[in-house]
C-alpha cells in the first residue's frame, strides 16, 4: 500500500484498499502526518 500512495499520493485510494473508515487509520498506517496527508489531498483534489 505505500508503494500505492508513493506513486499516487491517492489517499482515499489507500483507504479503500485498505477498507477504512477514517482517513486517521489510513494515515497511521502509512507513516505519515495527518496535516501533510491533507495537504497533499487537496493540492491533487484541486
Amino acid at each position: 500500500m505505500q508503494l500505492i500512495y508513493r506513486k499516487t499520493k491517492n489517499l482515499r485510494a489507500v483507504q479503500l484498499l485498505l477498507g477504512y473508515s477514517k482517513l486517521e487509520n489510513t494515515v497511521r498506517y502509512l507513516g505519515i502526518e495527518v496535516d501533510d496527508a491533507l495537504e497533499i489531498s487537496e493540492q491533487i483534489d484541486a
